[in-house]
């Protein structure tokens, strides 16, 4: 599936009536959104080097959606790490444990149905925290990133994926794009500091945060 249709996709999704919010995405779409380019311009890889994600890390993947990224953490992690594949619709949760379960993955992987403000994540547990794609979804973005800094180990990392609002690829409509300016303003008033801006993906940035000098 090339870009332009999943752009049109994400057009679609935005249109489409949702039972719990209206930003949020359809979960009757999510197999029309993983074509086989996602892989090209999503780089997991290189997201999570970035990150330093590897054998034995505990990590979550928040707004996990139907699990495209938390199978791939899973695999990077290996048998002693540990994935919470968090969203909050119940629908996703059901995707993201069938899927694990056709991949074999369920020893690695934990799925947890959280808040619109709370990841429900036991604290200090994590490592890295990945929010790929979902933070234009996010009602209250300061309070549920407190919450989500909580559950981070010391030196631990969040990393925000997001589409930019310069234009191209595919995502969410230019209206929905959340600039990554104001998601750097957001992590500092939750109480956080950014560490890095990586810009190798072409349609997307990424920003690293970790908790602020106290």
């Amino acid at each position: 599936m090339n870009t332009i249709v999943i752009a049109a996709l994400f057009a679609l999704a935005a249109s489409a009536p949702a039972a719990q919010h209206a930003r949020l995405f359809p979960p009757e779409l999510l197999g029309q959104l993983e074509g086989p380019d996602r892989d090209l311009y999503q780089r997991p890889d290189q997201i999570m080097d970035a990150l330093q994600i590897g054998e034995g890390s505990v990590v979550a993947d928040l707004g996990a959606g139907g699990g495209w990224f938390t199978v791939r953490l899973a695999i990077r992690v290996g048998p002693n790490g540990r994935v919470y594949a968090e969203d909050i619709q119940p629908q996703m949760i059901n995707a993201i444990q069938s899927r694990v379960a056709r991949e074999g993955l369920q020893s690695r992987v934990i799925p947890v149905l959280g808040t619109a403000t709370d990841p429900k994540i036991p604290n200090g547990t994590l490592d890295a925290v990945l929010i790929v794609d979902a933070y234009h979804e996010m009602e209250q973005p300061i309070t549920l990133l407190k919450n989500v800094a909580n559950a981070l180990k010391p030196g631990g990392v969040i990393g925000i994926v997001n589409y930019k609002k310069d234009g191209g690829g595919p995502g969410p409509a230019m209206e929905e794009r959340v600039d990554a300016e104001q998601v750097i303003a957001d992590a500092q008033a939750a109480g956080l500091q950014l560490r890095r801006r990586e810009n190798f993906l072409r349609y997307q940035y990424l920003l690293i945060f970790g908790a602020a000098p106290k």
